[in-house]
C-alpha cells in the first residue's frame, strides 16, 4: 500500500535468467525510481520514498549504497519521483538530477567521496498564494513528478507537475521558467523528448491522454485518448514515430504514427488480475523488446511482433536510407501536416 510504506528492494535481472536476480539490495525506504549511468553502467542512481537519493556501485560487493544523501545534505522532504544522470561536469565529476513532490529539482555531484547537492529550481504553483490565518499569505508549492533533459541542448529540460502543467526550464535560471504548457487536467506522469527530433516531446497523464508536442508551440500536435488513466509512455529507440503507452486497465498500446496517426497498431492485455495496474513501460535499447511493470511488482517482457517494427522495404536497385536524418524527416513530415499553416516553422 503506497500510504503504508515499509522497506524497499532494488533488484537487477538479466534477460538470460529471469527467474533469479543477479543483484539485490534492500533499503530502509521504498525505491521510487532509478537510472543507470550511460558511460559507467555499474553506477545506478536511486530515489527513495523518504526523499533520499543514493548511488549504488555494482562493482562493489557491499549491500549498502556507495553514496547517499542525508537530512544534512539536502535530501528531499517528499518522495523522489525521478532521477536522471547527466553528462559529467567540467571537472569530470559524475552528476545526476532528482525531482520530488516537494517542488525542488536538485543536482547531485559526486565530489571525492560525498554527494554535493545544489537546488536547480524550486517550483511554485502560480497564483496559488493561499490566505492563511490572520491574513498570512501562504505560498503553495508546485510538485514535480517527472522530468526529462534535452538530448542535444544541454541546459534545457522539461518538468511535469501534479497540477498538470509542463514547465520548460533551463539549468541556468533557477527562479524563471522559459515556458509553461497547460498540458493536462491531472498529474503529468511522464514527459519525454523524442530521441531523434529535437523539438518534439511526449507527455501522458491520468486524465486518459497521451499528447505529442513541439516545444515551440503551446498546443499539442497529437492527442490520444486511451479511455482510462495512462501510467507511462515511452518513445522507441529505433524509430522516431513509434511509441508505447501503458494504461491502468492492464493494457499496453503500441503506436506507429507513420502507419496510423489515429489509433494504436496494437493493444495487448498484459496483466490479468482485476486489481492490478500497469505502471511503467520501457523499450530495450538494442532489441525489439518492451518491458512493462505493474502495481503487484511483476515485470512482463514482451517481444514486438515483426509488423510492429516494420522497416521500409528495399526496392530493387534502390537502397533504403537509414539513420537519424531519415527518422527526423519521417516525423517532421507528419508534424508538418498538423502544424498551423503560417506558423514560423
Amino acid at each position: 500500500d503506497f500510504m503504508k510504506q515499509g522497506h524497499g528492494m532494488l533488484v537487477l535481472y538479466t534477460l538470460k535468467n529471469p527467474s533469479f536476480p543477479e543483484y539485490s539490495f534492500s533499503s530502509e525506504s521504498g525505491v521510487m525510481c532509478l537510472d543507470f549511468h550511460s558511460d559507467h553502467p555499474y553506477l545506478l542512481a536511486v530515489g527513495f520514498y523518504d526523499g533520499n537519493v543514493a548511488i549504488y556501485n555494482l562493482k562493489k560487493s557491499s549491500p549498502q549504497p556507495s553514496y547517499k544523501s542525508s537530512a544534512k545534505s539536502g535530501k528531499h522532504s517528499e518522495p523522489v519521483w525521478q532521477v536522471k544522470w547527466q553528462k559529467d561536469d567540467t571537472d569530470s565529476n559524475s552528476n545526476f538530477f532528482s525531482v520530488s513532490s516537494d517542488g525542488r529539482i536538485v543536482s547531485w555531484t559526486l565530489v571525492k567521496n560525498e554527494l554535493v547537492h545544489m537546488d536547480v529550481i524550486k517550483l511554485s504553483a502560480d497564483e496559488t498564494t493561499m490566505q492563511g490565518p490572520e491574513g498570512l499569505q501562504l505560498q503553495m508549492l508546485g510538485s514535480g513528478i517527472s522530468f526529462d533533459f534535452h538530448k542535444k541542448i544541454d541546459y534545457l529540460f522539461l518538468v511535469g507537475t501534479e497540477e498538470g502543467k509542463i514547465y520548460k526550464c533551463s539549468k541556468s535560471y533557477s527562479s524563471q521558467f522559459l515556458d509553461v504548457f497547460e498540458a493536462h487536467h491531472m498529474a503529468v506522469d511522464t514527459v519525454s523528448w523524442n530521441p531523434f527530433h529535437l523539438k518534439v516531446f511526449i507527455s501522458c497523464s491520468s486524465d486518459w491522454t497521451v499528447k505529442i508536442w513541439d516545444h515551440t508551440i503551446k498546443t499539442p500536435l497529437f492527442v490520444y485518448d486511451l479511455g482510462t488513466a495512462v501510467g507511462d509512455v515511452a518513445w522507441s529507440p529505433y524509430s522516431s514515430t513509434v511509441l508505447a503507452a501503458v494504461t491502468i486497465d492492464g493494457q499496453a498500446h503500441v503506436f506507429d504514427l507513420n502507419v496510423n496517426k489515429l489509433e494504436p497498431l496494437c493493444t495487448q492485455l498484459v496483466v490479468t488480475r482485476k486489481k492490478n495496474k500497469t505502471t511503467h513501460v520501457q523499450f530495450n535499447p538494442a532489441y525489439p523488446i518492451i518491458i512493462v511493470g505493474d502495481e503487484l511488482g511483476l515485470i512482463t517482457c514482451l517481444k514486438l511482433s515483426p509488423n510492429l517494427r516494420k522497416m521500409p522495404k528495399e526496392k530493387k536497385g534502390q537502397e533504403v536510407k537509414k539513420g537519424p536524418e531519415v527518422e527526423i524527416a519521417k516525423l517532421e513530415k507528419l508534424l508538418s501536416l498538423v502544424r498551423q499553416p503560417g506558423s514560423k516553422e
